[in-house]
């Protein structure tokens, strides 16, 4: 009934406390769809999982900024949030007093979205329970791997993907360029 990115964006926001990797997750998910077709809550989940990786590493600029935007996307997608399993309501609360929390400066907290479909929440129990994860863990603030993972990871693909994207825009150019001559 739910995506499987879904749920393993679920797993990894309620039990590893991974915000990078529900990023990562949700993202690649909701590239799938053409451009003009992508869904704009996708994007919330998104910025609301970074959002708290900020707030993790002490970027207050940053997790203010990325919890505004999610709530706004969140805000106006109320039937796709109820469609997803969650209390629109209560996350917007909830997202709402992380948002006062960050503005004041308050100490990062790991929270639990507020799934009212059970049948997702043992759906996400059971995938832990098959990746040996405990589900409702706090975040493990000490492990550096986990906090600061967006300059310690391998960016050995982003690299690559980096460099071939400024090649076809050379490409292209040079293809531009070359119609313009001829014209």
């Amino acid at each position: 009934m739910y995506p499987k990115a879904y749920i393993d964006y679920l797993v990894e926001f309620h039990a590893t406390r991974d915000y990078f990797e529900c990023h990562e997750i949700l993202e690649e998910y909701w590239k799938e769809d053409p451009p003009k077709k992508r869904k704009r809550y996708w994007v919330g989940f998104i910025q609301l999982a970074v959002a708290l990786y900020h707030h993790r590493r002490q970027n207050t600029a940053g997790a203010k900024r990325l919890m505004a935007n999610s709530i706004r996307i969140l805000k106006a997608e109320h039937r796709a949030v109820e469609d997803l399993g969650l209390d629109h309501g209560r996350l917007l609360e909830l997202m709402q007093s992380v948002y006062e929390q960050i503005e004041t400066g308050s100490a990062y907290k790991s929270i639990m979205l507020p799934i009212k479909d059970e049948k997702l929440e043992e759906a996400c129990r059971i995938e832990c329970r098959k990746k040996k994860y405990t589900w409702g863990q706090s975040s493990a603030l000490r492990n550096i791997f986990l906090i600061d993972k967006h300059r310690l990871r391998d960016r050995t693909d982003v690299i690559r993907e980096r460099e071939k994207e400024i090649e076809r825009r050379k490409k292209a150019e040079a293809d531009d360029s070359l119609c313009l001559i001829i014209v």
